[in-house]
C-alpha cells in the first residue's frame, strides 16, 4: 500500500525525489527498493536534511534562521518553514520520531557553521553522530525500529557512513579550509601537512575505525520492520568507498575523490540484499 501524502506536502515530495536522484545516487538506488508505504517518507526526510546541510555548506544567509525554526519545532512543536512543516508531517505519521535527534542534528550543523575543533576520535564520533547518526535514528523510526538496539545500530551506521564521507572528501575539505581528521590521529601517524605528508598509516587506522562502526551498525538492519535488506545494501555499498580508498593506495594520488565503479556498487547492492 502506498503512503498517503497530504496535498500540501506533495510539492515537497516531488522536490525530494528529484533531489535524491540528482545528488545521492547510492542512497536513491536503495530507496527505490524500499516498500511503497515508507518510500515517500524516506525521500522527505532526506530532503529536510539535505536542504539544511546545503544551507550551511554554501553559507547561505538564512542558514541560522532556518536551523532555528527546525530546532524550535523539535523543542516545542512550533511549525515554521518548509523543513518544520515536513517534520511535522512525519511526526504525525510516526509519533515516536525522536525529536532529540533533530535537536542534535541542528547542533552538528552549527558546528560546521563555526570553528570545528576535532582533537580526538571521540570528538569525531560525536560530530559524526550529530550530522549523520541522527539521520540514521530518524530513518530507523520510519522503517519501524521499536527497540533500543535498533536505535543504537542506526546511530552506529550513520557514524560509519559519515566517517566514510570524511575519508573520501579529505582533499575537498582541505580546499575549503576544513579538517575533520582528529588532531591526535594526525600526530600519531606523523602527519603534519595533510595535503603533502604520507597518509598511509593515518588512513589505515581511520578506515579500521570506520569498519568497526559498520560492524556495529549493519546487523541492526534485521531489527527493522520495513526495508532492512535495503538498509543493509546501502551500508554495504557505501562501505565500498573504504575498499576503493585502499585499492587506490590510501591517498597516494591527490587531490583525489575516490569513486566506486558501478559494477562494485552493484555487487555491494546484491550482497546486502541477499545476506540474512
Amino acid at each position: 500500500m502506498a503512503a498517503v501524502v497530504a496535498p500540501a506536502i506533495q510539492p515537497y515530495l516531488d522536490r525530494a525525489v528529484e533531489t535524491t536522484n540528482r545528488v545521492a545516487r547510492t542512497f536513491a538506488l536503495a530507496t527505490r527498493l524500499l516498500p511503497r508505504e515508507v518510500r515517500p517518507d524516506v525521500y522527505l526526510l532526506y530532503l529536510v536534511c539535505r536542504q539544511l546541510d546545503d544551507l550551511v555548506d554554501f553559507q547561505k544567509p538564512d542558514a541560522e534562521r532556518r536551523l532555528g525554526w527546525v530546532a524550535r519545532w523539535a523543542e516545542r512543536g512550533e511549525v515554521r518553514g518548509p523543513e518544520a512543516e515536513i517534520l511535522q508531517h512525519l511526526a504525525d505519521r510516526y509519533p515516536t520520531l525522536p525529536r532529540d535527534a533533530v535537536t542534535d542534528f541542528c547542533e552538528g550543523q552549527r558546528q560546521d557553521m563555526g570553528t570545528l575543533v576535532v582533537d580526538t576520535e571521540a570528538d569525531l564520533d560525536l560530530y559524526a553522530y550529530r550530522v549523520a547518526g541522527t539521520v540514521g535514528r530518524l530513518m530507523a523510526t520510519i522503517l519501524g525500529a521499536e527497540t533500543e538496539a535498533a536505535d543504537e545500530a542506526s546511530r552506529a551506521l550513520g557514524i560509519a557512513m559519515q566517517r566514510t564521507n570524511i575519508l573520501r572528501d579529505i582533499d575537498e575539505d582541505l580546499a575549503r579550509g576544513r579538517v575533520y581528521i582528529p588532531a591526535q590521529a594526525l600526530a600519531m601517524a606523523g602527519v603534519q601537512d595533510l595535503a603533502r605528508d604520507d597518509r598511509t598509516l593515518l588512513l589505515r587506522v581511520e578506515i579500521a575505525v570506520a569498519d568497526h562502526w559498520y560492524e556495529l551498525g549493519l546487523p541492526g538492519s534485521s531489527l527493522l520492520k520495513h526495508g532492512g535488506r535495503q538498509v543493509r545494501a546501502a551500508g554495504v555499498m557505501y562501505r565500498q568507498i573504504l575498499r576503493q580508498i585502499e585499492r587506490e593506495g590510501r591517498g597516494v594520488q591527490r587531490p583525489k575523490r575516490v569513486v566506486v565503479p558501478s559494477h562494485r556498487k552493484l555487487l555491494g547492492l546484491v550482497q546486502g540484499l541477499v545476506q540474512p
